[in-house]
């Protein structure tokens, strides 16, 4: 049988293990075990900050353990304290089901659920939910004093600024969900962000007490880039991985604009490349770091690992439009639709002037400014410059686009309709 434990080494080099339970690596070069990772479903969408623990669970898993993904339904109902400042909405049992089936979705990305060793999906409502208060108090809360509970970070944080009894009791429930797991599925070891640590070891002490059972721990880090920001934010908010809330080419960007500090973290923690390829890259990025070779193969790692490979290219050709003065000819019409929703767009129909259309994606304020504009030679159309405002438009791209360019870096998007 194979060396299970070799999955810490390869999580080690990689810089995701923040802290592990005595004993853990014993435990996984004996025998392979289930694993599992808790995923809130209060929103229909996971973002880049959950990445983490996915990218822990796919690790295990090409090892040879079983990785279980809770999702949760019950606890969803409540909301974790841990890392907020406030309380949280509930959500209704209606809303945290359908969420749970688009992140199920969102996980095949990451996760073989087929197989010998196939993930698993739970939902803690199934156990939960029918739950009685009474006996949960007499079989989970007498095994855990106050004092225990006020001492664990998720507590300890919002002391000052006040906990409910509802999110006070959340350790207790994912306690009982480890044990219920370990019950059900032989699920031994938990996994999480670093600010899970109190409540999976709290999973771990109420197994060890009920059951005289050997269960571990192992978080990983929470991510802050190189300016001290957390993870996964931008100006417009979290980065999703639903293509409705975040567009393949903004996801792509995400990744492609990391600051050169970070991408050689980012390359370990979030694609499978050897450390051999992220070596090369980081040694590409030291000698010549305006090529951004390093960021360019980070962005479409994971854009097409999220979205697949043609969204990927497409955002791929996009961004070189845009940044990197790419031909608009080149541009199929699948990327040229994708644009339609990144830059100034306008539908016109019967015949349209180089005017027309800047006036239309609002890049002039008027028909004289236009004018102007193309008489400084400061307007492009489908990567031709325009001498004259009398100028016509030329062929369409794909036979029904033109690509506006004001300046350097404004571009607007006309498509025409007999």
């Amino acid at each position: 049988m194979a060396d299970g434990s070799k999955a810490l080494d390869e999580l080690e080099w990689r810089g995701l293990i923040h802290q592990q339970s005595e004993g853990l690596r014993a435990a996984l070069a004996k025998e392979t075990v289930s694993v599992y990772a808790g995923f809130d479903p209060t929103a229909s969408s996971i973002h880049v900050g959950n990445l983490i623990p996915v990218m822990g669970l796919m690790h295990l898993q090409r090892a040879g353990h079983t990785p279980f993904i809770v999702v949760g339904g019950g606890t969803g109902l409540i909301g974790d304290p841990s890392g907020k400042t406030a309380e949280r909405h509930l959500h209704t049992l209606d809303t945290v089901e359908a969420n749970t089936r688009a992140i199920r979705k969102q996980l095949e990305s990451f996760l073989d659920f087929s197989g010998t060793n196939g993930a698993q999906v739970r939902n803690n409502a199934d156990w939960l939910v029918p739950l009685h208060a009474v006996d949960f108090m007499r079989d989970v809360g007498k095994h855990f004093t106050i004092n225990y509970m006020l001492a664990k970070e998720s507590v300890q944080s919002r002391i000052e600024t006040g906990i409910s009894f509802t999110e006070f009791s959340y350790m207790l429930l994912q306690a009982y969900d480890f044990r219920e797991l370990y019950r059900r599925d032989r699920v031994t070891l938990q996994v999480g962000g670093s600010d899970q640590w109190g409540n999976i070891t709290a999973g771990m002490e109420l197994i060890r007490r009920t059951d005289g059972g050997d269960a571990h721990a192992m978080t990983f880090p929470l991510v802050v880039n190189a300016s001290g920001k957390k993870f996964g934010k931008t100006e417009a908010g979290n980065v999703w991985l639903d293509p409705e809330r975040t567009s393949p080419y903004q996801f792509y960007q995400f990744w492609i604009n990391t600051d050169d500090r970070d991408v050689g973290q980012y390359l370990r923690y979030f694609t499978l490349l050897s450390r051999e390829e992220i070596d090369a890259l980081e040694r590409e990025l030291a000698e010549h770091p305006e090529t951004r070779s390093a960021q360019q193969v980070l962005a479409k790692d994971v854009t097409t690992r999220v979205h697949g490979a043609s969204a990927a290219s497409i955002a791929q050709d996009v961004s070189r439009l845009l940044f990197q003065k790419g031909d608009p000819r080149a541009l199929s019409e699948d990327a040229l639709e994708a644009l339609s929703r990144e830059v100034p767009f306008a539908t016109i129909s019967g015949d349209v002037t180089v005017v027309d259309a800047l006036i239309e994606l609002k890049l002039a304020a008027s028909k004289s400014a236009a004018r102007r504009l193309i008489e400084q030679g400061g307007v492009a159309v489908n990567g031709t410059r325009v001498g004259s405002a009398t100028d016509s438009l030329g062929e369409p791209l794909s036979g029904k686009y033109f690509l506006v360019k004001k300046g350097a870096r404004d571009f607007g998007l006309i498509r025409t309709q007999k």
